[in-house]
């Protein structure tokens, strides 16, 4: 793992992209209180250096048919590195990590297909060599996800000033929830580079440009892709990243998924159908803050009764993205929708 973490002028500018990740230089320069070059230039480094990218997450309905599993693998001795980087070879598999705790591997899958489903998961992970036992587990909802998680360094007036550029423009949606060709091409462009601006669409596209903004603006609008900044939480100051599984008593799963929510710590949390109730997709700057999670924030939620914890050790692919010791990978890996 590369020891590589950001400055202080770098998150700051992150922090502006998780809530803006849209919004032109000039805006996020009179934000920050610096030149258009000097965002520029920052932003260019980062990009090169393969640190941070702007990508467009997509609609699960987009990425796969149905929502996706969480999978937890043991593996045999000394075969963990080399069952993630399997797993983040295959093309039906979102996230990828080496961990500690309940798992010797964590993944996301969502099949790109739902009759694929049984097949990936009795027999395409189980016949991995070196796995010992899979453990599965349906995401039946998401309560947030890493899109909404943000870096707390920003005033309330930045903070202001950079949301008049996250809200896409009123538009008709004539279409309804149908993609048109042109609607799934614009996909597939904003999916790749969640700053394309509508002029660039239109000349991929071959289409006029007020075709292509208003394709973006009803893209937007109806969440069908939610642009994202994409950075490893280490380069971030968060040393530990834990996935944690909750047995949570039936009465009480949504309200202790919609605290945890709302927890600072929270990139994604989820309600799931297996032996846990709710997962939660932690961040956390060192080892007490962890544990202040487990023994404090976590008991003082009523209704949880037991909970394992997967600390995650190394990131082999996220959203779809490889990755190598905090770096992205250089292409988008996943849209299942034929057009």
């Amino acid at each position: 793992m590369s020891d590589r973490s950001l400055s202080d002028d770098e998150l700051d500018l992150v922090a502006t992209l998780q809530i803006a990740p849209r919004a032109p230089l000039n805006l996020l320069a009179e934000v920050l209180g610096v030149s258009v070059n000097t965002v520029r230039r920052r932003l260019s480094r980062l990009h090169d250096e393969r640190l941070i990218r702007v990508i467009g997450q997509l609609d699960w309905s987009l990425s796969g048919e149905g929502n996706p599993w969480h999978v937890w693998v043991r593996t045999e001795r000394g075969c963990a590195k080399q069952v993630a980087e399997h797993l983040a070879g295959m093309p039906d598999v979102q996230m990828a990590a080496t961990a500690a705790g309940r798992a010797d591997v964590y993944c996301a899958v969502q099949p790109a297909r739902r009759v694929h489903v049984e097949n990936l998961l009795t027999e395409q992970l189980q016949d991995l060599d070196g796995i010992r036992s899979v453990h599965s587990e349906l995401v039946l909802r998401a309560f947030t996800k890493s899109s909404s998680w943000r870096l707390r360094r920003l005033s309330a007036e930045q903070s202001a000033a950079l949301h008049t550029a996250t809200l896409p423009d009123e538009v008709d949606d004539e279409l309804g929830d149908e993609l048109g060709r042109d609607e799934l091409a614009a996909v597939r462009l904003l999916h790749e580079d969640g700053r394309i601006s509508a002029a660039q669409i239109a000349r991929r596209l071959g289409i006029a440009p007020s075709t292509a903004y208003r394709l973006t603006q009803s893209l937007l609008h109806r969440g069908v892709i939610r642009p994202s900044v994409e950075v490893e939480p280490r380069l971030l100051g968060y040393r530990y990243e834990a996935m944690i599984a909750l047995q949570v008593r039936p009465g009480q799963t949504n309200t202790v998924a919609e605290e945890l929510a709302q927890h600072p710590s929270a990139r994604y949390v989820s309600v799931t159908a297996g032996t846990s109730s709710v997962i939660h997709g932690g961040v956390f700057a060192d080892e007490e803050a962890l544990g202040e999670f487990l023994t404090g924030d976590l008991a003082a939620l009523g209704g949880i009764t037991s909970f394992e914890v997967s600390v995650l050790l190394n990131i082999y692919k996220r959203h779809w993205l490889p990755r190598a010791h905090g770096e992205i990978g250089a292409t988008v890996s996943r849209y299942s929708r034929p057009e």
